[in-house]
């Protein structure tokens, strides 16, 4: 049923929005422009890459022994490197036990701070023909015989067998002496009781 005064034709949308394809297809272009530009300027505020070196041996010495067994007052105010654990100069930090040290100077952050990414470099043939030929110089021809093999043993056995011997001759040598104190300890009334006749007391 009609409404009295309403449109019979149908219904007024008029008042939806309507959208220009143009107008945002142009807005997206803008967008996207901008984007790019700020892509750039941010780029050209960056460093380049660093290029870091291989992975090399350590030319030192990890000393994890040196305090092994020490007492070391820390207070609350000392310096990093006299504070308890491993004090790692190059990231000044302060590992507390050995395993985890050794971690650390293993691992990432340490390396790159040293300037060297984790990559290993790839040898060459002739590298390695060469570290070859410089273990077989270090090692001296004929260091290792079985006949010295032969020699050790026997040598060991006779030092263990003369130890044996100065313990036997210790031992009997204290035996001898408490003996000996016991027997001046001895009244010789008492010893001749107990049959010790032949021993004579320092005391009468």
């Amino acid at each position: 049923m009609a409404h009295p005064g309403g449109n019979a034709g149908g219904v007024d949308n008029t008042f939806r929005r309507k959208w220009n394809k143009e107008e945002f297809l142009e807005k997206a272009r803008e967008r996207e422009q901008q984007e790019d530009e700020e892509g750039r300027l941010k780029n050209k505020g960056k460093a380049p890459p660093v290029q870091r070196k291989p992975l090399k041996h350590r030319d030192f010495e990890v000393d994890l022994s040196s305090r092994l067994g020490k007492t070391q007052v820390v207070t609350p105010i000392a310096p990093l490197s006299q504070q308890a654990g491993f004090y790692c100069d190059v990231c000044e930090c302060v590992v507390k036990d050995s395993a985890n040290y050794l971690d650390h100077i293993n691992g990432k952050k340490h390396q790159r701070v040293l300037g060297m990414s984790m990559r290993v470099e790839r040898a060459s043939l002739q590298q390695v023909q060469e570290r070859f030929e410089s273990l077989k110089k270090r090692k001296t021809p004929g260091s290792f015989t079985e006949q010295d093999l032969d020699e050790r043993i026997l040598k060991q056995q006779q030092e263990e067998e003369e130890r044996k011997r100065l313990r036997r001759e210790r031992k009997k040598e204290k035996k001898r002496e408490k003996a000996a104190e016991d027997a001046e300890d001895i009244d010789p009334e008492v010893a001749a009781m107990m049959g010790f006749g032949g021993f004579r007391s320092s005391k009468t």
